[in-house]
């Protein structure tokens, strides 16, 4: 009686233990973590939001180009800038002053700078305009084994994996760090995949750079996956030590 118990016993506390390799990240950095870093630039998707401006070397001249900010001349949120954005709609498409309907499917944000001063141009608009275009609400939801998960806004045109966890506060120690799951849709298509942190290889991959709208799930590891069905944390693992140990003594007697 008194060896079952005990041998219950260490099995909670080995059951509820990581190891070092599933803990660790980029564990083999020396080898897979070099090489050249190639930044993406994502095309423009439904419901993305855009910032766009035109400028010439006479003011005046673009005013009618330009949609007239809620807050004239003060600094915008980046909810004010949103809101006074352009929405790109299901069928790929902005709504643009004078201009009227243009698509910007299958277009990077730079593509769609190109095109539109293309169209100012060859249509007698405007001389030589300056167009500029930003994606003003890129995010990233984040959910699972985080110390804080949510949805994050992000300015960078470029951010790593790595930074979106950081804005989740890092996994917890009952994270999966070897099978992070990305979801992320492009034109309509849908594709999950799976990335091994433990390992530096992902650096090299095209998930190593997350794109707006990407949703990161963090499952837990199997040591949280088996304490969840018996014990729940370690209040309950010292509880359960208690209660055997005081067993085991009135046993003894």
């Amino acid at each position: 009686m008194k060896r079952n118990l005990i041998f219950f016993l260490v099995l909670i506390l080995v059951s509820s233990c990581a190891s070092k390799k599933e803990v660790l990240y980029m564990q083999d950095a020396k080898t897979e973590g070099n090489g050249n870093v190639n930044y993406s630039t994502a095309t423009i998707q439904p419901n993305d939001i855009l910032k766009i401006t035109v400028e010439t070397l006479v003011p005046e001249a673009a005013i009618p180009y330009n949609k007239t900010s809620s807050q004239g001349n003060q600094p915008q949120s980046m909810q004010l800038l949103q809101l006074d954005g352009y929405l790109v709609s299901l069928d790929n498409t902005i709504k643009f002053p004078v201009l009227g309907d243009i698509s910007t499917k299958n277009q990077t944000t730079k593509e769609l700078e190109a095109s539109i001063r293309e169209q100012l141009v060859s249509g007698g608009h405007l001389l030589n305009p300056t167009v500029n275009v930003r994606l003003v609400n890129a995010k990233v939801t984040i959910l699972g084994e985080v110390n804080q998960p949510g949805t994050f806004s992000f300015t960078e045109q470029n951010i790593t994996i790595l930074q979106a966890l950081g804005y989740a506060g890092d996994l917890t120690i009952n994270g999966k760090r070897d099978d992070i799951l990305i979801t992320r849709e492009i034109d309509g298509v849908r594709k999950v995949s799976h990335i091994d942190l433990t390992s530096a290889a992902f650096m090299n991959s095209e998930y190593y750079f997350i794109r707006p709208n990407d949703v990161i799930v963090v499952n837990p590891n199997t040591p949280k996956v088996k304490s969840a069905g018996f014990v729940g944390d370690v209040g309950t693992i010292l509880t359960i030590a208690s209660l055997a140990l005081s067993i085991t003594i009135l046993l003894s007697r």
